[in-house]
């Protein structure tokens, strides 16, 4: 179960491939796009091996007020499945998508900002990026990509930004060093990130080990990557009698979605922890994907977040209690 949202109908007005890995999409819906905040994102509704799901992208500010929506896409190949089938779109084909939700948001008002953004976790950062400096607020961008093509949006920063954008290739040699820039950053800044899960943990280990004000610190996932490679696995519930094979290209929150069972999900991105289980046996290791549970509790091993979390291989018995139980406390 997921909160309810709005779905409309919007049609691929156009899509371009603006790197070898990269697509942008616009896409139009009848009455012209509703507004927007900085950090808004969409969900599409996909359909992977026969299932359908849900994903989320963030909605782009190219500095173009014409009524459409932006959105860009990373092949991901050894994902599940959600790029794949956005590469099979094309222009006038329809597409399910939600109104703009939300979750990762622009706190004004904050003396100085610093942006943190690894690859395609530059996108939600655009739009910020733009409303501060249009303000006339002090910031600092850093954009980490691996290869100089992924700068898709350099060019672009530059123009709005300045000497304030700092991009980082690791392939040249200048990888971006997460605990310097943090250490770099104003007493008083505000930390905006978006990348992948190591980005995540670093920059929230040094911003913690700085002893910086957790409110201060905002973030957002994207994607499902970890630190292994996605391998198929089985998830044992004994609650159900069910005995789920995970494909590696999907979810364990899908599959359970799929087999009937009633869980609650969310932000499906590893991030509000509505769809954690507990794990009760494991013989495998465990690639926790999420950025919900610490690292003290990821060591633990006794909960995931099915959304994203997976185990390499093997066979990982669970149970779905975790939020009912939750809530009996709560009650």
């Amino acid at each position: 179960m997921s909160a309810k949202e709005i779905w409309q109908q919007g049609r691929i007005a156009r899509c371009e491939d603006i790197a070898p890995t990269i697509r942008l999409f616009e896409i139009e819906v009848e009455g012209g796009a509703d507004p927007w905040q900085p950090g808004a994102h969409l969900g599409v509704r996909v359909h992977c091996d026969g299932r359908e799901e849900q994903r989320h992208y963030s909605l782009l500010d190219l500095g173009r007020d014409d009524g459409r929506y932006r959105i860009a896409v990373k092949r991901i190949d050894d994902g599940l499945g959600g790029s794949r089938f956005m590469r099979s779109r094309a222009v006038g084909d329809e597409l399910e998508i939600t109104q703009p939700r939300d979750d990762f948001d622009l706190s004004l008002g904050a003396p100085a900002y610093v942006f943190l953004a690894g690859g395609i976790g530059v996108t939600p950062l655009l739009s910020m990026a733009r409303k501060v400096s249009r303000g006339g607020t002090p910031l600092q961008f850093h954009y980490a990509v691996r290869n100089r093509s992924e700068a898709v949006f350099a060019d672009l920063l530059r123009e709005w930004l300045g000497d304030a954008l700092h991009l980082h290739v690791s392939a040249e040699g200048h990888r971006l060093d997460v605990a310097r820039a943090i250490a770099a950053c104003p007493d008083d800044a505000e930390l905006y990130v978006c990348g992948p899960l190591g980005m995540l943990e670093a920059a929230r280990t040094a911003w913690q080990a700085a002893g910086r004000p957790a409110e201060r610190f905002r973030f957002e996932s994207f994607g499902s990557g970890g630190h292994h490679a996605n391998r198929a696995f089985t998830v044992s519930l004994p609650r159900y009698g069910l005995e789920l094979p995970i494909s590696a290209h999907e979810s364990i929150l899908s599959a359970l979605e799929t087999a009937g069972v009633d869980i609650l999900s969310g932000c499906r991105r590893g991030e509000c922890g509505l769809c954690a289980v507990d794990i009760l046996e494991c013989d495998a290791s465990l690639d926790h994907r999420d950025v919900f549970f610490s690292a003290a509790e990821k060591a633990e091993g006794k909960r995931m977040c099915t959304c994203v979390s997976r185990a390499t291989d093997g066979r990982i018995v669970i149970d779905t209690d975790y939020r009912g139980r939750d809530a009996r406390m709560e009650s």
